[in-house]
């Protein structure tokens, strides 16, 4: 039973950064999963799955893990490099890509 703490990327469809500052602890998961045969419905019996805590830093997340003897790993966060483009650069004379309309 051991948690994986992270930070979740933001949205790729969204230019903003929300849900993206906080730091997560989810449960891995233990059991496989199967289905139910009656409705199909995809089944586990692994409650911890559901559970998603959220904390504002590494160190609270990381502490309380600690706290309730909870084995867990940390992933490294991944920053995004923001790429600036202007309107005007696809009008420049210099353009490395041919202008095809």
């Amino acid at each position: 039973m051991t948690a994986r703490i992270y930070r979740p990327a933001r949205n790729a469809m969204q230019s903003g950064k929300g849900k993206s500052k906080q730091w997560l602890l989810v449960h891995e998961q233990t059991e496989a999963r199967e289905i139910e045969p009656l409705m199909g419905y995809t089944t586990s019996g692994d409650m911890l799955q559901q559970v998603k805590l959220s904390f504002e830093t590494l160190e609270e997340a990381e502490a309380y893990a600690k706290k309730n003897g909870i084995p867990y790993r940390v992933q490294p966060v991944h920053e995004a490099t923001d790429k600036r483009v202007n309107y005007s650069d696809n009008f420049k004379s210099d353009r490395k890509t041919s202008w095809t309309h």
